[in-house]
């Protein structure tokens, strides 16, 4: 039978190189939560460049760990660099235009073959390309660029091939997809609306309150502007997983066994 790739597997320095950027990358989203009226800034413009310079070393890290303990070569890296270069052209594709942005599908079907941590540095790695394309530089592209390499770090860890196939497979991802969707959305609202302290409503965020207080009115500001882009994102990352993703998925297989990620199964006949 046809040899079936799988992703790359995580060992040790992979997992701890993961679970440290993701440590930090929750404390850059939640701090302001957490921290007292005196201690709140207008924007994330001071502490962003510091979370930038940090996740660069943090996903060579990842890489490095990935490389060392999985064996991959030059071309898997290559891979990487293709795929991050398709995904940031295809984010403009949309821009604008009611979350109709297809290279999150891209991102699920990729993190679903590359594996957790290629799969995180690939979306970190794309985010940042596609900010250079667009001119999307700024105070919140490092929460970008993690909050993309959750979402395709996410797929890496759903069910292996080997327990789903075919169709099954696709309405995995799609169910992933959707889900993921609205979770990059809420992220990415939250890293901005503690700062939004000029909006003088029921939703904004105060300060002087309590967790509990302020997380319910930034479900009411999730809803009240952001719902229907995060739901436009889902449904066609949904539509795209369920059309394209097996030609898709078969050629990125395809793709990391000539780029030798690792010897592949071979299954004998009975």
């Amino acid at each position: 039978m046809i040899p079936q790739a799988r992703a790359i597997r995580l060992g040790p320095r992979s997992v701890a190189a993961l679970a440290l950027v993701s440590v930090i990358g929750v404390a850059a989203f939640a701090w302001p939560l957490f921290a007292g009226p005196t201690s709140q800034i207008s924007a994330h413009a001071q502490d962003a460049p510091w979370l930038f310079a940090g996740l660069l070393v943090l996903l060579v890290g990842v890489v490095a760990a990935a490389v060392s303990e999985s064996g991959i070569g030059a071309k898997a890296v290559a891979m990487l660099g293709v795929l991050a270069a398709t995904g940031a052209a295809l984010r403009p594709i949309g821009a604008g235009t009611a979350g109709i942005e297809p290279m999150f599908f891209l991102m699920v079907l990729s993190g679903r073959v590359l594996g957790p941590g290629f799969g995180f540095v690939l979306g970190a790695v794309t985010m940042f390309a596609s900010a250079l394309l667009t001119g999307g530089v700024g105070p919140w592209m490092p929460f970008q660029m993690l909050s993309m390499g959750w979402f395709a770090m996410g797929a890496g860890l759903l069910p292996g091939p080997d327990r789903l196939r075919g169709r099954a497979e696709l309405v995995m991802l799609a169910a992933y997809g959707f889900v993921a969707a609205f979770a990059y959305g809420t992220l990415m609202n939250l890293a901005g609306w503690p700062f939004m302290n000029a909006l003088a409503s029921s939703v904004a965020f105060d300060p002087h309150d309590g967790v509990e207080a302020n997380l319910v009115r930034f479900l009411a500001y999730c809803v009240a502007t952001s719902l229907g882009w995060d739901l436009g994102r889902a449904v066609v990352t949904v539509i795209l997983t369920l059309t394209l993703g097996a030609t898709v998925l078969k050629a990125l297989r395809r793709a990391t066994r000539r780029a030798a990620f690792e010897t592949p199964v071979t299954f004998e006949p009975r």
